[in-house]
């Protein structure tokens, strides 16, 4: 297998592999290797700037690894053979850093919203604001804090109340986003523009959808669950959408519109 790897692919998927492997080991005497490569907000005090790039090569578990590491096989490959070695890893990590750039744009304005709400509540912290925030940012909130908190509103100071959402504040900016997906996501959108018509099959869907319409209808979930407040989803929608449209802004300057002639 390793030999019909195009050279990029196959260093990728050796750096992917191996990183996990030493995130696992430093583990367990210790060491949390994603407190460092792991993409952390930028008021966080654990960001520092090159985790827009080392982001891309850290994964969450072997499951999420071996999901991303098959899809830069089926389709990095082809689009390697096609542009050569350094346009492709030009494209990669172009679009790794797109989807980070759009994550870190969005966290912003999900946790400045939040912010703005939480001083709104605590220039008038009644209860039926409490149950107003929390309601508006279910997300974010454990419900069963939230129960406690409800029942037992005449007991919690605004001093405690106001430490108890600023440590929720904290965790928020505390949550680290790893893994090659936006880039993966970018190298969907190349395949699906440049090969619109081929068909895709996929264990779940049992019948062959076309390149194009497969990554339309990814990109609108994608957009679907990004702007849906789902409490326990942890993934980065709005980082696979980075990698898209970054991935597509890159190729409309490559090709200036004659994608498919090219």
């Amino acid at each position: 297998m390793l030999r019909n790897l195009t050279p990029v692919v196959k260093n990728l998927l050796i750096i992917n592999a191996s990183i996990l492997i030493l995130t696992f080991i430093l583990k367990n005497v210790g060491i949390d290797l994603v407190e460092w490569l792991g993409l952390f907000y930028f008021k966080s005090e654990y960001f520092k700037p090159f985790q827009f790039v080392t982001h891309m090569f850290m994964h969450a578990n072997l499951w999420h690894l071996l999901f991303n590491m098959y899809a830069l096989y089926l389709f990095g490959n082809i689009l390697e053979r096609i542009w050569g070695s350094q346009k492709f890893l030009f494209y990669y990590l172009f679009t790794g850093l797109g989807a980070a750039v759009l994550h870190t744009a969005v966290s912003w304005f999900m946790i400045h919203d939040f912010y703005n709400a939480v001083q709104d509540f605590l220039l008038n912290s009644t209860l039926e604001n409490f149950q107003t925030l929390t309601n508006g940012y279910s997300q974010y909130f454990n419900p069963d804090a939230v129960d406690l908190i409800t029942n037992n509103w005449a007991s919690y100071s605004k001093v405690e109340l106001k430490a108890t959402i600023d440590e929720i504040l904290q965790a928020q900016m505390n949550i680290p986003a790893v893994g090659a997906s936006g880039a993966v996501f970018g190298l969907l959108l190349a395949f699906g523009m440049i090969f619109p018509n081929t068909p895709l099959m996929f264990i779940f869907i049992p019948i062959p959808i076309k390149a194009k319409y497969f990554v339309i209808g990814y990109g609108v979930l994608e957009l679907m669950l990004g702007v849906t407040s789902i409490p326990g989803d942890n993934v980065a929608h709005f980082a696979h959408l980075g990698g898209m449209i970054f991935g597509f802004l890159l190729l409309k300057f490559w090709y200036k519109g004659n994608l498919r002639r090219n």
